[in-house]
């Protein structure tokens, strides 16, 4: 029985790793082909390319590599033609996954999607195309269900596959208990994935460090960067702040996130791992004036970060606005999150500074984040979803697998 993924992103990589094993916990002589990354690799998927090499932003760069994408369709088309896998499995990347989904559709082959893109959030029209072209929606966040299932989805809840992998991680504590044991409180700082990303936001998130040093002397900081390319620049952008007391490590998120005070992370999905660790946190995502303007269109939720989407008594609010301290809706929120074009720099800082020097307000809103990982953050969705798709293949599978 062959299942063939399609995963273009590293988180999705991961998730798609993690359901692999799974599977083949459950099932003998199951065979994985298709598009991901490393881990689906080393978990046993056969990669007819390696698509994270690809996982791009903006409007610019996708045009640029549509040639790619065109040539990766049409092969996962012929090979859905000539071989006709079982099952296709789609784990977010939706502008290219739904190319696949289309090809596989034509061959009449079951599709999954696994990790859904927040269509509620940003893009609700395309539940059409989720409707047409997607068998089973299996969904990471528990609003998800009903919305699809309103809009004519085959939609479950497995759970956010993130908390998967950090259920089963295993910190280099002798790292942890070497930071925890220096003078001063930690603050760790977490610029993105992507370089875009730490080239967009970490100039600020140092500007607020500046600040964040002014009111609390004795404070430090720590960088955590994903890749070597990203911490030189960090380093860079690092020499203009003589005398700041910062550190960079690579390769070292999660003890950073552990040994941490509170942090400041650009958004994604880095938060659910913020919650987990039960860390506060200021999110950021600074955008240019023109992008700003773009998503202002398009965003239907008033919140950028899942773990604030987790807490609000309204999804889908009439009036989206954003994140603001002052505002009576906001009230819920845990962790503050800017996304903005303009100078937030002193917005940040002042949360951080606050938790700092306000011991019983930081340990409320520990005990808020623990309360809420209890809730959603307990894992189980790699599971869930194997037992799901093994459970809905095709009955020719089994007559194959008895033959």
């Amino acid at each position: 029985m062959t299942i063939f993924f399609s995963v273009g992103e590293p988180s999705g990589d991961l998730h798609g790793a993690n359901l692999i094993r799974e599977l083949s916990s459950r099932r003998a002589g199951l065979k994985f082909v298709g598009y991901g990354g490393p881990r689906m690799a080393a978990a046993g998927c056969e990669l007819h390319e390696d698509l994270t090499k690809h996982a791009i932003m903006w409007l610019l760069q996708v045009f640029l590599a549509l040639p790619t994408f065109i040539s990766y369709m049409r092969r996962a088309g012929r090979y859905f033609r000539d071989v006709k896998p079982d099952a296709v499995v789609l784990i977010d990347y939706p502008g290219f996954n739904w190319w696949i989904a289309r090809q596989a559709k034509r061959y009449g082959i079951p599709v999954f999607y696994y990790g859904t893109p927040q269509l509620w959030g940003w893009a609700s029209w395309r539940v059409k195309k989720m409707k047409r072209l997607v068998d089973h929606v299996l969904c990471k966040l528990p609003f998800e269900p009903k919305w699809y299932a309103d809009r004519g989805c085959q939609a479950t809840y497995v759970g956010h596959p993130y908390f998967d992998e950090l259920a089963t991680r295993q910190l280099d504590q002798n790292f942890v208990a070497e930071q925890t044991s220096k003078s001063g409180p930690l603050v760790t700082i977490l610029p993105g994935s992507r370089t875009q990303e730490v080239k967009s936001n970490f100039a600020r998130q140092l500007m607020s460090a500046e600040l964040i040093r002014q009111r609390v002397p004795n404070v430090r900081f720590a960088v955590a960067s994903f890749k070597a390319s990203q911490a030189e620049l960090a380093k860079e952008a690092i020499a203009r702040h003589p005398g700041l007391p910062i550190e960079v490590h690579v390769g070292r998120t999660p003890e950073l996130i552990e040994a941490a005070t509170c942090c400041i992370a650009v958004s994604g999905s880095v938060s659910l791992e913020l919650l987990y660790h039960h860390k506060p946190t200021v999110i950021v995502y600074h955008v240019s004036k023109f992008g700003y303007w773009v998503q202002g269109f398009f965003r239907r939720v008033r919140y950028i970060t899942l773990v604030n989407l987790l807490t609000t008594p309204e999804l889908l609010p009439q009036e989206v606005g954003v994140y603001d301290r002052r505002d009576p809706r906001d009230s819920h929120v845990l962790m503050p999150e800017y996304m903005a074009c303009e100078d937030r720099t002193a917005e940040v800082a002042s949360h951080i500074v606050e938790w700092l020097q306000n011991e019983p307000q930081r340990r409320k809103l520990v005990a808020q984040l623990a309360k809420l990982s209890e809730q959603v953050g307990q894992g189980g969705a790699s599971r869930k979803a194997a037992e799901y798709i093994l459970k809905r293949l095709p009955p020719s599978v089994t007559k194959r697998e008895a033959a």
